[in-house]
């Protein structure tokens, strides 16, 4: 039998309306091989109620199925128990129409649970399960050996099967955010070396000429008075103070550059925590919204975004960090929370003040809530001058 529905989408990671349009009808064509069990509840003078509650169970296990396992690779929640749902549908098929064909619907189980289960190991377990089952009811239901071992194989290995596409997908979804990853760290060192080198090449050059400029000024000043000492002095004046402008604006440009965005620094945080064996769990909120709201408080959290992941880091022997942005009555509020000891240390207390005052700087505080058992919880707040929206 062919492969049951795996509600195939464009990508691993689309989740456009159309991708979960061709999910749905690339699910549902498969879900035509169940046309043979149903023609079977017609064609032996059955009665009405008989032939009624095969259609309706039938009718239910075709929409479970279209409702839940076209959502892959992103699973509505309870998704699990639809895989549930689908073999009690399909048992009690196998139990009251023995000999119709019922037995093909666990197929579609083991399709469903290879791809809606969220453990890998459990998946398999339970597509195994589902062969069992199929077996069991076989073998009660006495149907004939040459249909058993054709179905036997399909049961099994379309699960099977279907587990090892999934973790394809999961494999290529890493792949793309890795690629992405590497982008954004590139495109922040681009940029880090492009201000060193605007400061290096530009810097001192205008600097030499805006006191060039200032000593002929005051040079100027001690020659004879005259139209023409007057007017060559406005004009070194002029000069002087066109270089000191463009060095000032220089200085901003390289400010910019170098000032710290959520989004780099999450990567960053991401990959230094992963380093030292704690697994970290962000929201997305951190990179989408960066960039999104006032330069200097984004700066201001992105610098306490570093220090505190660098003392769970250093300092807290965590397994798990959690990184999320919230938005609160006008606030915005990064929180770093981790399930260690909850002892910061002194160094740590250092940079706990460091936070604390470039926060102040930008009008928002800083919070310290150590956990009920375990823990430590890292609060950095600013005000959303903005209008950003995040959601809670």
């Amino acid at each position: 039998m062919a492969d049951p529905g795996t509600g195939t989408r464009f990508g691993p990671g689309d989740n456009s309306r159309a991708a979960r349009v061709i999910g749905m009808l690339f699910t549902a064509v498969w879900l035509v091989y169940l046309i043979q069990p149903v023609t079977t509840l017609f064609g032996h003078h059955h009665s009405a109620l008989y032939t009624g509650g095969g259609l309706a169970i039938v009718v239910a296990f075709c929409a479970i199925y279209l409702s839940y396992v076209p959502s892959w690779p992103h699973p509505l929640p309870r998704a699990v128990f639809s895989v549930a749902a689908l073999a009690a549908l399909a048992a009690a098929a196998c139990v009251l129409y023995a000999g119709t064909g019922a037995s093909t619907l666990w197929i579609f189980v083991s399709s469903a649970s290879g791809l809606l289960v969220p453990s890998r190991r459990w998946a398999v377990r339970a597509v195994i399960g589902c062969g069992v089952a199929y077996a069991i009811f076989c073998l009660t239901g006495h149907v004939d050996t040459t249909d058993f071992v054709l179905n036997l194989l399909p049961v099994v290995f379309v699960g099977l099967a279907v587990i090892g596409l999934r973790r394809l997908a999961e494999v290529t979804n890493e792949l793309r955010q890795a690629r992405e990853t590497v982008a954004q760290l590139a495109a922040s060192e681009e940029r880090l070396r492009l201000a060193r080198d605007m400061h290096d090449l530009t810097g001192q050059s205008l600097s030499m000429i805006t006191l060039k400029s200032e000593l002929a000024a005051r040079l100027l000043r001690r020659l004879p008075e005259g139209p023409d000492r007057d007017r060559v002095r406005d004009e070194i004046e002029q000069v002087a103070s066109v270089s000191r402008q463009t060095l000032h604006d220089i200085r901003e440009a390289i400010s910019g550059y170098r000032r710290p965005t959520l989004a780099v620094e999450i990567i960053t945080a991401r990959t230094a925590l992963e380093a030292a064996g704690i697994t970290p769990h962000d929201d997305a909120d951190l990179t989408l919204l960066s960039g999104t709201f006032d330069p200097d408080a984004e700066a201001a959290l992105a610098w306490c975004l570093r220090e505190a992941v660098t003392n769970v880091v250093r300092h807290s022997g965590a397994k798990n960090c959690h990184v999320g942005l919230t938005h609160r009555s006008g606030i915005l509020a990064l929180d770093v929370h981790d399930d260690g000891h909850g002892h910061a240390g002194d160094a740590a207390g250092t940079g706990l003040r460091g936070m604390s005052e470039r926060l102040a700087a930008v009008g928002g505080e800083l919070e310290i809530v150590p956990g009920p058992a375990r823990g430590f919880t890292v609060i950095a707040s600013v005000p959303d001058r903005s209008g950003a929206t995040v959601t809670s």
